[in-house]
């Protein structure tokens, strides 16, 4: 946790701004941390001690403006207050910083390079994920690890991140009606977890094979049928 002084009275997340009210520059901002979080409600559906926001503001200290990610996850909270859900993320009630940070760099450059990279580094954040499509010569995705106050940039795709238990990478897939590169979670030998759509797909093919294998058995069992029958046994008189 940070040490830094705070104030005696210390604000609740419900009497804090929930919003910088500052719009995303593109949309790709929300739909890329999006598909992410969708992923870890399937993946963790389970779970109840992580969070994963989403152009949500994180609050260090009272009297500083928030720090607003696209995206960021935390473990080891509660993953739901009550039905009202998080206006937002108050580091002094929650205790936990996020594990890992995302930012989508837009055509709009908001320092994710430079400013954000020790603002991150100054709050203790694990992983610090960089995503800019717009890159040639340089990695669109970038992996940080916070090692001795200082960010190490992990080479890969997909990045396995240990203290997680997953993966994040970038790879071309269709969500949300566009085909593109978005950014999935994988496991340790390097295979995508499936996005809710794939997965509703995945169990409708499998429920599909599962009735074809039952019409199969039911044939074959009516062929045996007949074929004791062509031998003058009545199969419904065995035991």
């Amino acid at each position: 946790m940070l040490e830094y002084n705070l104030p005696r009275y210390l604000p609740s997340a419900e009497e804090l701004p929930d919003s910088d009210d500052a719009p995303v520059d593109n949309e790709l901002q929300e739909l890329i941390p999006g598909l992410l979080k969708a992923i870890l409600l399937i993946l963790w559906a389970e779970r109840m001690d992580w969070f994963f926001g989403v152009d949500m503001g994180i609050y260090y200290h009272p009297d500083e403006p928030p720090i607003v990610p696209d995206g960021f996850l935390s473990l080891g909270v509660e993953r739901f207050y009550d039905e009202e859900l998080r206006p937002s993320y108050v580091l002094w009630d929650e205790n936990v910083v996020p594990i890992l940070v995302l930012e989508v760099v837009s055509q709009n450059y908001r320092k994710e390079y430079t400013t954000k990279l020790d603002q991150y580094a100054e709050l203790g954040v694990l992983y610090y994920v960089i995503y800019s499509s717009r890159r040639r010569r340089k990695p669109r995705l970038e992996v940080h690890k916070l090692v001795n106050g200082r960010y190490e940039l992990q080479a890969g795709n997909p990045v396995w991140l240990p203290e997680i238990g997953l993966g994040i990478g970038c790879e071309r897939g269709n969500y949300s009606g566009v085909t593109r590169e978005w950014l999935y979670w994988y496991d340790e030998e390097g295979k995508r977890y499936p996005t809710p759509k794939e997965q509703i797909q995945q169990e409708a093919q499998r429920a599909q094979q599962a009735e074809q294998r039952a019409q199969q058995a039911e044939q074959r069992a009516q062929k045996l049928a007949e074929q004791l029958r062509a031998l003058g046994i009545d199969p419904d008189k065995l035991g």
